[in-house]
């Protein structure tokens, strides 16, 4: 039977053990998952050990994405510009393929929700590896992306970054009011520690929709702040939706097979 992982530091956490088991039992593909803690000072080493012992693919997570993209032997365009990867393949000739699934997961919620569109005009909160990680995404659906972020040196990094995939801005916070975006999507840890971005009411009206990729049980602090400044609660969502759909697409990697996501992510409402 194959063998799979998630490694990360902390994983007690992780709901990807979870989602395999419900993958595994909608299509019929037995394997093993199961989570790894490893050692913040040794995670590469670990890692190595269990290719070496027959693993066959691992899902990354924090903090170890970035030290992930380095320990591939290749890597996926879209997992080179990210510069961090969340899933891992074994080939068949031995080399160890880096993808990151955590853009095409987000449009492929998106999509599901009917919250994006192409040439759609997006605001990014936050410069870091979450945001990265889904820019190139939206660019190559067809939408433009302005990235605002507390240290606008990181914005303008990543602008860079990116400045060859389509059309992409930085700005300040100070400079948004006025501003007008179809989708405003949250890529900071704000959420965790209770708190909203500081973000000027203006931009909230009617239609604008707005994702955030934390989630919890009930609306998260940035999707309070929206709803409470009248943005439609059919416009709101969180990011459990996004963590199903890139666990589908690095299952698709591994087995070759697509999970039907809609019914997993109902599934995985009612156990949070």
């Amino acid at each position: 039977m194959k063998y799979f992982a998630v490694f990360g530091n902390p994983i007690k956490h992780s709901k990807s053990p979870i989602i395999h088991s419900l993958f595994s039992k909608q299509t019929g593909i037995k394997y093993d998952y199961n989570r790894i803690c490893a050692p913040i000072n040794s995670f590469s080493e670990v890692l190595k050990k269990f290719f070496l012992d027959g693993g066959n693919g691992a899902n990354i997570t924090l903090p170890f994405k970035e030290q992930a993209w380095t320990f591939a032997d290749e890597l996926s365009d879209r997992a080179f510009l990210s510069g961090s990867v969340n899933t891992l393949l074994k080939s068949t000739y031995g080399k160890i393929f880096g993808d990151n699934t955590d853009g095409i997961g987000l449009i492929s919620d998106l999509k599901r929700l009917m919250m994006i569109h192409s040439n759609d005009h997006i605001l990014l909160i936050g410069a870091g590896g979450a945001a990265r990680a889904v820019i190139l995404s939206l660019l190559s659906f067809g939408c433009s992306v302005v990235i605002v972020n507390r240290t606008v040196e990181r914005a303008i990094y990543l602008t860079k970054i990116f400045k060859n995939q389509g059309s992409i801005q930085y700005t300040k916070f100070e400079l948004l009011d006025g501003q007008h975006f179809d989708l405003i999507i949250n890529a900071t840890s704000s959420g965790i520690s209770g708190k909203v971005p500081p973000l000027p009411t203006s931009l909230i009206f009617d239609e604008v929709r707005c994702y955030d990729m934390f989630y919890q049980q009930g609306l998260t602090p940035f999707l309070l702040w929206c709803q409470q400044n009248h943005a439609q609660r059919k416009n709101l969502a969180d990011g459990l939706g996004m963590l199903v759909e890139q666990a589908a697409h690095a299952f698709q990697l591994w087995h070759g097979i697509m999970p039907k996501t809609t019914i997993i992510i109902n599934q995985l409402q009612e156990l949070i």
